[in-house]
């Protein structure tokens, strides 16, 4: 961010320096975990959060839910307290959906600043967006940093086909969060 507050995407972000490349240290399971949720706001990531948070606790063993929190705005990566807040309340952070350009960019970021503060973090975005996140992930400096894509779009899908999407893609979130 410049003195005047504007956004220079090619900047890497404060922060991001060699202890955003240290990727959080893994479990080999959920079990007795507490899951955090970060709402990019856009449509249909809610539910799709929801779902797979539902998922990870009925039948991974996630001990719950802890947190669940939406981002004022998804196109801007998180700041410091909202990732000292996600510390303080949980242990493995979901993040999503990446559905535009902007906020997969952003979400890659998010889970880039995550690991940088110790908590391991599965980013979900379309396969649109893949290029938009790789580019985000060198501008971070992880340009390795891995993330969980699905079928671009996600928001016109109906409450079902949302759900059905999470089901799908929760193994490979389980498997981003854990050692396994």
């Amino acid at each position: 961010m410049t003195p005047n507050g504007i956004l220079n995407p090619t900047q890497v972000s404060a922060g991001a320096d060699e202890s955003a490349k240290a990727h959080a240290q893994r479990t080999s399971e959920l079990k007795g975990l507490r899951v955090g949720l970060l709402d990019n706001t856009k449509h249909n990531a809610l539910l799709f959060l929801q779902e797979v948070g539902s998922l990870l606790t009925e039948e991974y063993g996630a001990k719950e839910v802890s947190i669940v929190e939406t981002k004022q705005n998804f196109s801007v990566p998180v700041d410091r307290d909202i990732i000292d807040r996600f510390k303080e309340s949980s242990d493995v952070v979901v993040i999503g959906i990446g559905d535009c350009g902007s906020c997969s960019a952003a979400a890659v970021a998010d889970g880039i600043q995550f690991e940088g503060g110790g908590l391991p973090a599965a980013v979900v975005i379309t396969d649109a967006f893949d290029t938009t996140g790789r580019s985000m992930a060198k501008i971070q400096g992880d340009a390795e940093y891995q993330w969980i894509t699905t079928e671009h779009p996600v928001a016109p899908l109906s409450e079902d086909e949302v759900k059905e999407r999470a089901r799908q893609l929760t193994p490979s979130i389980v498997e981003t969060l854990t050692s396994a």
